[in-house]
């Protein structure tokens, strides 16, 4: 059986990026690999491909567990507790 996503309430509608690159890599002058943007408040960080992973340590920090890439031509959404895509 399939692991399901438990936490699809938790999308914001309308939620738009805070930023046009990773939030703390930007304040801090650094660079990243992809962009992570959440559901749930907008918030842009770089993939865990990215020497410091910013889009986990948001949610980490936050445990707004649903994220999707920002990346062009890219279409996909990650659930961080559930493990799964959407």
């Amino acid at each position: 059986m399939a692991v399901q996503c438990t936490h699809v309430g938790a999308i914001k509608k309308g939620v738009k990026p805070r930023t046009k690159g990773c939030e703390e890599c930007l304040k801090a002058g650094d660079t990243w690999t992809h962009l992570r943007m959440c559901l749930e408040c907008g918030h842009v960080g770089c993939c865990d491909s990215s020497k410091n992973r910013h889009a986990r340590a948001h949610f980490h920090e936050t445990e707004h567990p649903l994220i999707q890439s920002a990346e062009r031509g890219e279409d996909w959404r990650w659930c961080y507790l559930d493990e799964v895509y959407l």
